[in-house]
């Protein structure tokens, strides 16, 4: 994915998200591939960037299992751990929310908020696919 530099822009909206819902405790925006594009402020870059790798796995492995066994798209993933949640949303094109919430968290209070960002930001937060190496681009016009 090619991310777009607007990754100060949605900064502050994670910030913000974070701010005003109970016990959510970190948030990235990834391409669909996984590359970093936004963090929550508290949030390191290396660990972003793992958080990223995962969420990226886990919206991959969530996506092939709803197509394989006919249940379409998926709409978020929800990992439960012993202290929290992790929740893995599609946001934009090519693109998805992450985030950590504690243990306590009210799932559907996090996940509506989640799909109000996605829908005030989803043309913000698109990725374009990146090309495969080796592939060039004709600037020519034909």
């Amino acid at each position: 994915m090619t991310v777009t530099p607007r990754s100060a822009d949605l900064d502050w909206l994670l910030d913000d998200l974070i701010e005003r819902v109970v016990d959510v405790d970190r948030a990235v925006v990834l391409s669909a591939d996984g590359l970093l594009m936004a963090r929550s402020e508290g949030l390191s870059r290396p660990d972003a960037e793992h958080l990223s790798a995962v969420a990226s796995a886990y919206q991959s492995l969530s996506r092939g299992t709803g197509r394989h066994f006919g249940f379409g798209e998926v709409r978020q993933t929800v990992v439960e751990m012993e202290h929290g949640f992790l929740l893995v949303m599609a946001a934009g094109r090519g693109a998805c929310l992450a985030l950590f919430t504690q243990a306590g968290a009210d799932l559907g209070l996090v996940a509506y908020e989640m799909n109000l960002l996605v829908k005030r930001v989803g043309a913000a937060i698109a990725a374009t696919p990146r090309k495969p190496k080796g592939e060039r681009v004709n600037a020519k016009a034909s």
